[in-house]
């Protein structure tokens, strides 16, 4: 019988991502107009929780990440008009969501039951994701959630230990983007950017977490600038784990 270590830090994000962006959503605000107000709070809640949880490690990178998070959603949806929010802002619940879920992915990783059936897992979640996202394609036309899955099967060619951790990702991201879609907290247009035309789009595209690894990889690079003796150790023993397998 597996224990799971790790609920307390990331059955709270799975829980907080509905309620808020419930709350958040069209229905509510035609009778709540400030109730994106009570998930930008709910939301810092569970962002403070799951902060005083986990290692000193994952906390830089929960800060590192929000600072990312708001550069990206600036980026994308305010400047470059990828997606756009219900309220044509940016709220402060999604930065902060960004780097809850960082964190969840990375502590669902740990759990002994994936660690031991990490290959199992792997493969399973390989060919659902890549069943999710033909589906997509064919009855939704979803040419750039498809390319997006593309190029996260070809990153894993790459960098094939990151697969258990983006697998994880590609589902949370499929959950988070069919209920903040649904509740109408974001819409993603019917061609990319709203623009190129030949690159017809889904709302939500099946395969978006593929910003995920630029995220990760955007955090990565801070953690090993500002904390250089601990990235040094770090790399270390994961070049003995490798060497191991």
């Amino acid at each position: 019988m597996y224990k799971y270590k790790y609920l307390h830090i990331y059955l709270p994000v799975f829980f907080i991502l509905w309620v808020g962006l419930f709350i958040d959503s069209k229905l509510i605000a035609s009778h709540f107009v400030n109730s994106q107000y009570l998930t930008n709070i709910l939301v810092f809640l569970v962002f403070a929780w799951i902060y005083l949880k986990v290692s000193v490690k994952i906390k830089k990178l929960m800060l590192y990440g929000l600072i990312l998070a708001v550069l990206g959603e600036v980026l994308f949806a305010l400047v470059l008009g990828m997606y756009t929010y219900r309220l044509d802002n940016l709220p402060l619940y999604v930065p902060l969501g960004h780097s809850m879920i960082y964190a969840a992915v990375f502590y669902i990783a740990k759990e002994p039951i994936f660690k031991k059936n990490k290959n199992l897992i792997i493969n399973i979640l390989f060919v659902l994701m890549l069943f999710y996202s033909t589906a997509w394609l064919v009855f939704a036309n979803d040419v750039f959630g498809f390319i997006c899955m593309l190029v996260i099967v070809y990153l894993f060619r790459r960098k094939a230990h990151t697969k258990l951790f983006f697998l994880i990702m590609f589902f949370i991201i499929v959950y988070l983007e069919l209920i903040g879609t649904h509740y109408q907290n974001w819409y993603w247009p019917e061609i990319w950017f709203d623009k190129i035309s030949f690159i017809p789009s889904a709302n939500p595209p099946s395969g978006i977490s593929v910003f995920y690894f630029g995220f990760d990889v955007g955090c990565l690079y801070i953690y090993k600038i500002l904390n250089k003796q601990k990235w040094k150790r770090l790399r270390n023993l994961q070049k003995i784990k490798r060497d191991k397998i």
